[in-house]
């Protein structure tokens, strides 16, 4: 098996009224030769200051880890995507997770169901979207969940140079990281977790949703 050179990442914890202080973290960061900077979406939102990084930086990648995707339409996240990407030649990495019951539904105030079937939906409804924003093509995504079927020049953004935006999603048990193996770029790992969990749970999980849609873990 060939052996993958080892990444470090780094995240971006900070407070946004210093939104002031991303350039020169970005820097220091990409000077340093960290890989990506990811940004969270606690008390703050974690594109905001992914948008200040694109423009002051010029190699590093920059992803969220994770932006809470049920809360939002998957059109309103792929707008997002799409211009990050863009400003960011093609350096922006969507890292999407589903969160839990009480937050979604209490916290969010949005409706929580069937998780797993309904993120590999938005994923593809996401993927749809992005598809008729670079060809011009007609969108008609009829999922079980989310249905896409209008989309005029006036609202698209039209083609972007790098359109392909990886998708990494976040969780913790054996039905997100089957899915991640199925259709994603990529897998965010809890922060509470085990050597022994991901030996034993999350990488066979990945492994067996890659080989089951015909992919390499």
């Amino acid at each position: 098996m060939k052996e993958l050179p080892m990444k470090l990442d780094a995240a971006l914890a900070i407070d946004a009224a210093h939104l002031r202080d991303v350039a020169g973290i970005v820097r220091a960061a990409e000077e340093i030769g960290f890989s990506a900077l990811w940004t969270p979406e606690t008390q703050h939102n974690g594109f905001f200051p992914l948008l200040l990084a694109a423009e002051h930086s010029q190699r590093i990648e920059l992803g969220t880890a994770v932006t809470i995707a049920f809360p939002r339409s998957p059109m309103v996240m792929a707008q997002n995507a799409w211009d990050m990407q863009a400003i960011s030649g093609g350096r922006f990495i969507l890292g999407l997770g589903t969160q839990v019951k009480a937050h979604i539904e209490r916290r969010y105030s949005t409706t929580w169901e069937a998780p797993v079937p309904r993120l590999r939906d938005y994923i593809a409804a996401l993927r749809a979207i992005w598809q008729s924003w670079q060809t011009g093509e007609r969108l008609n995504y009829q999922g079980q969940f989310y249905q896409h079927t209008l989309m005029t020049p006036f609202f698209s953004p039209g083609p972007i140079r790098h359109p392909h935006i990886p998708i990494y999603i976040a969780g913790v048990n054996e039905g997100l990281a089957r899915l991640a193996g199925k259709t994603c770029d990529g897998f965010h790992i809890h922060p509470f977790h085990s050597a022994k969990y991901i030996t034993e749970v999350v990488r066979p999980q990945i492994a067996a949703g890659a080989e089951a849609a015909g992919r390499t873990a």
